[in-house]
């Protein structure tokens, strides 16, 4: 009989996955599944992922088509510039503006006239710092209510008219945002690879991926004249796909929320058509609207919309299932004897939180670019009525509505799914029964024995 001094050295313990306390850190990667519900999952995400490679090939526009530019709103030549000089001038000295033959003053025009003769004005000199004319100069001069003044070195963005009188074909359309834009930029990035590290530098190669999807494929193909129904679905399970796999890992676990996601945007694009072409929405409801429709008579504009519908949704979606499924995961680790019930209504629980504060944040964004709009219903007293029945409005509606349901469903749906994979994932069953069976078998209890 051997003293424990003498015993060879005992086999790496294995983790007691009969109880709560035995399972990893809450905080480190999920379990690894068992090999037959890996190929479940892949029998199921690699056609997936098959089909949106297929449609990205069939649908590759290869370029933004060309038309003869118009000179309106955004479809203008510009260059870049600079101001070199600012001189305060006499307004009626400079402006052809005139007040009103009956001195009514009471119209903002009638203001904005008398203001024009008897206010300050700027006349700044620009030179041009891009382009075949770079070095050229003109002049702009600005009104003293104008909402954007120019000052000394300032940089701007002209617009360049070659059709127009030579003193006429530059005038000034904005500023030069590049420097503080950038400097932001960089702030966010550091900020996330900081407190995320390599997680965070694989999302920002994600949001990366995400946007050259946007620019090279989903924008050019709508261009093309292709459905924009059809394209933002493609598109937007390419960024989901890309998104998911590289900020998560190849797991599973990803693969479930994958899946969620995946049913969630079907769900909005289903209940996204129906709505808008139940309301007549057509699409085309300002100024930036009415010029793609004119550029390209083509292109379907209430299809334009659900297409926005969809990816905007996208980016919500992504951090609910993900957020579900990986709170199932983790219930699991820490009881791994609960069934798929006791997971799905725990991980629901967690849901219903998740719900209230995603879908106050998505009705707010949405209020919050809409805000101008808001404030004018508000300036002429419409009514709630009136003002939900406007196309401009009821889009937004629609929108948030349509989004909002689909990422109230994802919930339960993502949860019921990772409930399901999880719970019948049994790769340690027999080392678990064993071990739930006989606790005090321990390297410490055969020793005793010997």
């Amino acid at each position: 009989m051997t003293s424990p001094q003498s015993d060879p050295a005992p086999q790496p313990p294995q983790p007691p996955q009969g109880h709560a306390h035995g399972h990893t850190h809450s905080h480190g990667p999920a379990a690894p599944v068992s090999k037959h519900l890996r190929k479940v999952i892949a029998a199921v995400v690699i056609p997936f992922a098959t089909a949106v490679v297929v449609g990205l090939i069939a649908f590759w526009p290869g370029g933004v088509p060309d038309h003869e530019r118009t000179g309106v709103g955004f479809d203008r030549q510009t260059q870049d510039g600079k101001v070199v000089q600012v001189v305060k001038v006499d307004c009626a000295d400079v402006n052809a503006a005139q007040v009103p033959p009956t001195g009514d003053t009471s119209t903002p025009s009638g203001r904005e006239a008398v203001n024009e003769q008897e206010g300050e004005c700027a006349k700044a000199t620009v030179e041009v710092t891009s382009g075949d004319d770079k070095g050229r100069k003109f002049v702009e001069v600005v009104q003293p209510d104008a909402p954007r003044q120019l000052r000394e070195g300032q940089g701007v963005v002209v617009a360049y008219a070659p059709d127009a009188p030579r003193d006429l074909q530059y005038s000034v359309t904005d500023v030069n945002r590049k420097i503080p834009m950038t400097l932001l930029a960089a702030i966010f990035a550091l900020a996330v690879i900081a407190v995320g590290r390599m997680r965070g530098v694989m999302a920002l190669v994600a949001l990366a991926v995400s946007f050259a999807v946007l620019t090279l494929f989903i924008l050019p193909a709508i261009l093309q004249g292709s459905n924009p129904l059809v394209v933002a679905v493609i598109g937007a399970s390419a960024i989901m796909l890309a998104a998911l796999y590289m900020c998560h890992g190849v797991t599973a676990r990803t693969s479930v929320a994958v899946i969620g996601t995946l049913i969630s945007l079907l769900l909005i694009g289903l209940l996204g058509s129906l709505f808008i072409g139940w309301a007549d929405l057509s699409g085309n409801t300002d100024d930036n609207t009415g010029l793609i429709h004119g550029l390209y008579p083509d292109i379907d504009m209430s299809g334009l919309l659900l297409a926005g519908v969809i990816i905007g949704s996208l980016g919500v979606l992504d951090d609910v299932t993900v957020t579900q499924t990986s709170a199932v995961w983790e219930l699991h680790q820490a009881d791994p004897q609960m069934g798929w019930r006791g997971l799905y209504r725990a991980g629901i629980r967690i849901g219903r939180d998740h719900i209230a504060s995603v879908v106050n944040t998505l009705v707010l964004a949405y209020a919050g670019a809409a805000l101008p709009l808001l404030l004018l219903f508000s300036i002429a007293q419409s009514s709630v009525g009136t003002v939900a029945n406007s196309e401009l409005v009821a889009e937004e509606i629609v929108r948030t509505l349509v989004g909002s349901i689909g990422l109230v469903a994802s919930v339960p749906v993502t949860t019921v799914l990772a409930a399901l994979v999880v719970s019948a994932d049994r790769p340690g069953a027999s080392t678990s029964s064993s071990t739930a069976a006989a606790p005090a078998r321990t390297g410490r209890g055969r020793r005793r024995k010997a």
